[in-house]
Protein backbone atom coordinates (compact mmCIF):
# COMPACT_ATOMS: atom_id res chain seq x y z
CA UNK A 1 0.00 0.00 0.00
CA UNK A 2 1.71 3.39 -0.88
CA UNK A 3 0.43 6.55 1.01
CA UNK A 4 1.29 10.05 1.74
CA UNK A 5 4.30 8.31 3.78
CA UNK A 6 5.06 6.02 1.26
CA UNK A 7 4.61 2.19 1.46
CA UNK A 8 2.82 0.73 4.43
CA UNK A 9 2.76 -2.90 5.45
CA UNK A 10 -0.51 -4.26 7.44
CA UNK A 11 0.83 -6.28 10.10
CA UNK A 12 -0.91 -7.17 13.57
CA UNK A 13 -0.44 -7.02 17.31
CA UNK A 14 -1.50 -9.45 19.85
CA UNK A 15 -1.33 -12.30 17.77
CA UNK A 16 -4.13 -11.11 15.03
CA UNK A 17 -6.61 -8.91 17.67
CA UNK A 18 -5.22 -6.10 16.62
CA UNK A 19 -4.70 -5.02 13.18
CA UNK A 20 -1.97 -2.40 12.25
CA UNK A 21 -0.64 -0.79 9.35
CA UNK A 22 2.65 1.17 10.05
CA UNK A 23 5.52 2.25 7.36
CA UNK A 24 7.94 -0.45 6.17
CA UNK A 25 10.32 2.22 6.34
CA UNK A 26 11.67 3.73 9.63
CA UNK A 27 10.70 3.05 13.55
CA UNK A 28 8.76 -0.21 12.76
CA UNK A 29 6.51 -0.58 16.86
CA UNK A 30 8.21 -3.81 18.01
CA UNK A 31 7.40 -5.19 22.10
CA UNK A 32 8.01 -1.94 23.93
CA UNK A 33 4.63 -0.52 23.32
CA UNK A 34 2.30 -3.71 23.84
CA UNK A 35 3.99 -4.03 27.02
CA UNK A 36 3.49 -0.44 28.17
CA UNK A 37 0.04 -0.71 27.30
CA UNK A 38 -0.48 -3.71 29.32
CA UNK A 39 1.47 -1.94 32.26
CA UNK A 40 -1.30 0.86 32.69
CA UNK A 41 -3.25 0.71 35.54
CA UNK A 42 -6.48 2.09 33.77
CA UNK A 43 -10.16 1.12 34.16
CA UNK A 44 -13.60 1.36 32.17
CA UNK A 45 -14.54 4.77 32.06
CA UNK A 46 -10.57 6.51 32.37
CA UNK A 47 -9.03 8.86 30.21
CA UNK A 48 -5.93 7.85 28.98
CA UNK A 49 -3.15 10.16 27.02
CA UNK A 50 -0.68 8.40 24.69
CA UNK A 51 2.11 10.57 24.78
CA UNK A 52 4.26 10.11 21.17
CA UNK A 53 1.44 7.78 20.02
CA UNK A 54 3.16 7.26 16.34
CA UNK A 55 1.13 4.70 14.58
CA UNK A 56 -1.32 4.25 17.90
CA UNK A 57 0.55 0.39 18.75
CA UNK A 58 0.39 0.88 22.57
CA UNK A 59 -3.16 2.83 22.38
CA UNK A 60 -4.66 0.09 20.40
CA UNK A 61 -3.28 -2.73 22.48
CA UNK A 62 -4.97 -0.52 25.93
CA UNK A 63 -7.84 -0.45 24.12
CA UNK A 64 -8.21 -3.83 23.16
CA UNK A 65 -7.60 -5.05 26.71
CA UNK A 66 -10.09 -2.18 28.57
CA UNK A 67 -13.62 -1.42 27.23
CA UNK A 68 -15.58 1.83 27.93
CA UNK A 69 -12.42 4.25 28.37
CA UNK A 70 -11.32 6.69 25.94
CA UNK A 71 -7.73 7.31 24.46
CA UNK A 72 -6.08 10.40 22.74
CA UNK A 73 -3.10 10.02 21.00
CA UNK A 74 -0.29 12.67 20.75
CA UNK A 75 1.98 12.39 17.47
CA UNK A 76 4.19 15.02 16.33
CA UNK A 77 4.46 13.47 12.24
CA UNK A 78 0.68 14.77 10.89
CA UNK A 79 1.24 11.41 8.45
CA UNK A 80 1.60 9.09 11.55
CA UNK A 81 -1.35 10.60 13.15
CA UNK A 82 -3.22 9.86 9.60
CA UNK A 83 -2.12 6.67 9.95
CA UNK A 84 -3.15 5.96 13.43
CA UNK A 85 -6.71 7.04 13.10
CA UNK A 86 -7.13 4.73 10.31
CA UNK A 87 -5.79 2.25 12.71
CA UNK A 88 -8.66 3.08 15.25
CA UNK A 89 -10.85 3.03 12.49
CA UNK A 90 -10.27 -0.62 10.70
CA UNK A 91 -10.28 -1.90 14.72
CA UNK A 92 -13.65 -0.73 15.57
CA UNK A 93 -12.24 2.08 18.24
CA UNK A 94 -13.12 5.08 16.17
CA UNK A 95 -14.91 7.67 18.47
CA UNK A 96 -12.89 5.80 21.48
CA UNK A 97 -9.35 6.38 20.67
CA UNK A 98 -8.04 9.45 19.05
CA UNK A 99 -4.77 10.69 17.57
CA UNK A 100 -3.76 14.61 17.55
CA UNK A 101 -1.07 15.93 15.25
CA UNK A 102 0.96 18.34 17.71
CA UNK A 103 4.58 19.01 19.67
CA UNK A 104 4.27 17.93 23.43
CA UNK A 105 6.42 21.59 23.77
CA UNK A 106 3.31 23.25 22.46
CA UNK A 107 0.63 20.96 23.09
CA UNK A 108 -2.44 21.68 20.92
CA UNK A 109 -5.56 23.12 22.95
CA UNK A 110 -7.60 20.26 23.08
CA UNK A 111 -5.32 19.05 25.76
CA UNK A 112 -5.85 20.04 28.65
CA UNK A 113 -3.44 20.22 31.51
CA UNK A 114 -4.51 17.27 34.57
CA UNK A 115 -7.66 16.11 32.80
CA UNK A 116 -5.66 13.01 32.01
CA UNK A 117 -6.34 9.53 34.69
CA UNK A 118 -3.55 8.09 32.99
CA UNK A 119 -0.38 8.82 30.52
CA UNK A 120 1.83 6.60 29.04
CA UNK A 121 4.61 7.17 26.78
CA UNK A 122 7.52 5.46 24.83
CA UNK A 123 10.18 8.19 24.61
CA UNK A 124 13.09 8.38 22.47
CA UNK A 125 15.73 6.05 24.09
CA UNK A 126 18.91 7.97 22.31
CA UNK A 127 20.20 11.32 23.73
CA UNK A 128 21.45 13.96 20.69
CA UNK A 129 25.51 13.83 20.77
CA UNK A 130 25.59 10.50 22.48
CA UNK A 131 25.54 8.22 19.37
CA UNK A 132 25.15 8.55 15.90
CA UNK A 133 21.93 8.63 14.37
CA UNK A 134 19.72 6.06 11.83
CA UNK A 135 20.42 7.08 8.56
CA UNK A 136 17.25 7.13 8.33
CA UNK A 137 15.09 10.27 9.46
CA UNK A 138 12.18 8.70 10.02
CA UNK A 139 13.71 6.24 12.43
CA UNK A 140 16.32 8.41 13.82
CA UNK A 141 13.03 10.82 14.75
CA UNK A 142 11.58 7.98 16.69
CA UNK A 143 14.90 7.05 18.40
CA UNK A 144 16.69 10.28 19.14
CA UNK A 145 15.63 12.83 21.44
CA UNK A 146 15.30 16.16 19.29
CA UNK A 147 14.13 19.68 21.04
CA UNK A 148 12.17 17.48 23.43
CA UNK A 149 14.57 15.83 25.71
CA UNK A 150 13.88 13.12 28.28
CA UNK A 151 13.20 15.98 31.32
CA UNK A 152 10.75 17.35 28.99
CA UNK A 153 8.83 13.82 28.20
CA UNK A 154 9.11 13.51 31.63
CA UNK A 155 7.37 17.19 32.66
CA UNK A 156 4.69 16.81 29.74
CA UNK A 157 2.94 13.89 31.11
CA UNK A 158 3.25 15.03 34.51
CA UNK A 159 0.87 18.17 33.30
CA UNK A 160 -0.93 16.39 31.75
CA UNK A 161 -1.93 13.94 34.25
CA UNK A 162 -4.33 14.30 37.44
CA UNK A 163 -3.18 14.08 41.07
CA UNK A 164 -3.15 11.07 42.19
CA UNK A 165 -3.45 9.47 38.46
CA UNK A 166 -0.63 7.57 36.83
CA UNK A 167 2.05 8.04 34.50
CA UNK A 168 3.94 5.00 32.92
CA UNK A 169 6.76 5.29 30.72
CA UNK A 170 9.31 2.56 29.12
CA UNK A 171 12.80 3.49 28.57
CA UNK A 172 16.35 2.05 28.58
CA UNK A 173 17.72 0.68 31.87
CA UNK A 174 20.55 2.43 31.49
CA UNK A 175 18.53 5.88 31.60
CA UNK A 176 17.00 4.74 35.19
CA UNK A 177 18.63 7.76 36.61
CA UNK A 178 17.73 10.33 33.90
CA UNK A 179 13.89 9.17 34.75
CA UNK A 180 14.49 9.28 38.27
CA UNK A 181 15.88 12.25 38.74
CA UNK A 182 13.22 14.17 36.60
CA UNK A 183 10.64 12.42 38.07
CA UNK A 184 11.97 13.41 41.66
CA UNK A 185 9.53 14.75 43.92
CA UNK A 186 7.00 15.02 41.38
CA UNK A 187 5.97 11.23 41.26
CA UNK A 188 5.66 9.32 43.65
CA UNK A 189 4.56 5.53 44.37
CA UNK A 190 7.15 4.83 41.69
CA UNK A 191 7.39 0.91 40.63
CA UNK A 192 10.53 -0.14 38.57
CA UNK A 193 9.29 -3.01 36.54
CA UNK A 194 12.71 -4.68 34.58
CA UNK A 195 11.97 -6.53 31.10
CA UNK A 196 14.60 -9.33 31.39
CA UNK A 197 15.47 -10.57 27.94
CA UNK A 198 15.88 -14.22 28.96
CA UNK A 199 16.82 -16.15 31.66
CA UNK A 200 20.13 -17.07 31.37
CA UNK A 201 21.43 -14.21 33.87
CA UNK A 202 21.69 -11.24 30.97
CA UNK A 203 20.85 -7.78 31.91
CA UNK A 204 17.87 -6.18 31.61
CA UNK A 205 18.44 -3.37 28.64
CA UNK A 206 14.43 -1.96 29.01
CA UNK A 207 12.40 -0.99 32.18
CA UNK A 208 8.89 -0.07 32.68
CA UNK A 209 8.47 2.89 35.23
CA UNK A 210 5.05 3.16 36.46
CA UNK A 211 3.80 6.11 39.50
CA UNK A 212 1.16 8.48 40.84
CA UNK A 213 0.84 12.11 40.79
CA UNK A 214 1.46 13.44 44.39
CA UNK A 215 1.47 10.17 45.95
CA UNK A 216 3.56 9.79 48.97
CA UNK A 217 4.57 5.90 49.17
CA UNK A 218 8.11 4.83 48.51
CA UNK A 219 9.81 3.47 45.59
CA UNK A 220 9.75 -0.30 45.19
CA UNK A 221 11.37 -2.96 42.49
CA UNK A 222 9.19 -5.33 41.02
CA UNK A 223 10.82 -9.28 40.16
CA UNK A 224 9.51 -7.46 36.13
CA UNK A 225 9.13 -10.09 33.48
CA UNK A 226 11.17 -12.66 31.25
CA UNK A 227 10.69 -12.56 28.23
CA UNK A 228 12.52 -15.26 25.80
CA UNK A 229 13.16 -18.51 26.64
CA UNK A 230 16.41 -20.02 25.55
CA UNK A 231 15.71 -20.60 22.12
CA UNK A 232 14.19 -17.47 21.41
CA UNK A 233 10.89 -17.58 22.02
CA UNK A 234 8.32 -15.92 24.43
CA UNK A 235 7.90 -17.21 27.74
CA UNK A 236 4.64 -18.57 28.84
CA UNK A 237 4.37 -15.48 30.70
CA UNK A 238 5.50 -13.07 28.09
CA UNK A 239 3.01 -14.95 25.96
CA UNK A 240 -0.06 -14.00 27.56
CA UNK A 241 0.97 -10.15 27.41
CA UNK A 242 2.47 -9.88 23.80
CA UNK A 243 -0.10 -13.01 22.32
CA UNK A 244 -3.03 -12.65 24.66
CA UNK A 245 -3.25 -8.93 25.43
CA UNK A 246 -3.20 -9.91 29.40
CA UNK A 247 -1.88 -7.54 31.66
CA UNK A 248 1.07 -6.78 33.79
CA UNK A 249 0.60 -6.22 37.44
CA UNK A 250 3.25 -4.48 38.36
Amino acid sequence: MITAMGEETEDSLLAGRVRFFQPRAGYRAAIDPVLLAATVPAAPGDKVLDAGAGAGAAALCLAFRVAAMRITGLEIKPGLVAIANRNAQVNGLAGRVDFLAGDLLAPPSELAPGSFDHVMANPPFQTAGRCTPSPDPAKAAATMEGAAELEDWLGFCLNMVRRKGSVTVVHRADRLDALLAGLKGRLGGITLFPLWPGSAGKPAKRIILSGRKGAATPLSLAAGLVLHEADGAFTAAAETVMRDGKSLLL
